[in-house]
């Protein structure tokens, strides 16, 4: 399978139409036609279902897609990789991680990169644990800040000097925004908005214990800018880590912290035995000079 030809593939998944992906890869219809179907030969699979003005991916053809944005993704960043050997120190450090004030930290090496090395770029990926653990171990990240509690045996890590505080989002006129903290009598019979895999793996369902099964939980999500949305709406309160979403004056929503309070540290991974770039010697060295 030709990497040329998957990028001719992305390029009409990306269009939604041969004509107008043939123009935009700078060629004719044609032989852009006759790869395609040479490639849907190849897997024994149609691809693509060709309408009169729109073409559409087949079930397959969505697999593929997202495979196919992996290896070229994949392909990129081994270019990058190689071409930052030179003296003049270049390259791209991949980065994912969940939604936690622990960036901040990342974004301070960053900064003191940056004086020495001004070419050397960064690419920000986020994503809950099962996100950044997947493109990890796909060789798609160098880097992952994972939240405790979390599964770091397979990972070379760090421990981060940070940690977050769990709390509840909510408007400002809600009648819990006049406590100074939540406790888990208080969440009976809220409409709550809950993190996708917070319940099921991290120290939220022993804090709440018995009271778990009764939750009102009418929403989840995987990054809070868009459940903070919700919550701006009425829809319901967020259960999130703090400064995700800033108290600004005059802003609509106010955390309130979890009581018993409950604090999680935060980790820095990357894969065992792992062959780094300059780049990605200099980032590490680094940051471990910083904590």
């Amino acid at each position: 399978m030709d990497i040329r030809v998957l990028q001719y593939f992305l390029a009409v998944a990306r269009e939604a139409s041969i004509t107008k992906a043939a123009e935009a890869l700078n060629m004719t219809q044609p032989p852009l036609s006759r790869q395609l179907k040479e490639l849907e030969e190849e897997l024994g699979k149609q691809l693509l279902i060709r309408g009169n003005r729109k073409v559409t991916l087949t079930e397959e053809g969505m697999i593929l897609r997202k495979r196919a944005e992996e290896m070229v993704a994949l392909m990129d960043k081994t270019k990058s990789e190689i071409s930052s050997s030179g003296e003049n120190i270049s390259g791209e450090i991949y980065i994912g991680g969940g939604e936690t004030e622990g960036m901040r930290l990342i974004a301070k090496i960053a900064e003191k990169i940056k004086t020495k090395h001004p070419h050397i770029c960064y690419h920000l990926f986020s994503g809950n644990a099962d996100d950044v653990t997947e493109r990890l171990d796909q060789g798609l990240l160098d880097f992952g800040i994972l939240i405790d509690p979390a599964d770091i045996k397979k990972y070379d890590f760090i421990k981060l000097p940070t940690k977050d505080r769990w709390g509840l989002l909510m408007r400002r006129d809600h009648t819990l925004a006049k406590k100074q903290g939540i406790k888990p009598k208080d969440l009976q019979g809220i409409p709550l908005i809950t993190s996708r895999q917070s319940l099921a793996h991290n120290e939220l369902s022993g804090w709440l214990g018995k009271q778990y099964e009764s939750l009102h939980i009418i929403t989840t999500y995987n990054l809070l800018y868009n459940a903070s949305l919700m919550v701006e709406e009425n829809v319901g309160c967020v259960l999130c880590l703090e400064h995700i979403i800033p108290e600004y004056e005059n802003s609509p929503l106010c955390f309130r912290p979890l009581e018993p309070q409950i604090e999680v540290g935060l980790n820095i991974v990357w894969k065992k035995y792992q062959v780094f770039t300059k780049a990605t010697e200099i980032f590490l060295h680094t940051l471990q000079e910083e904590i």
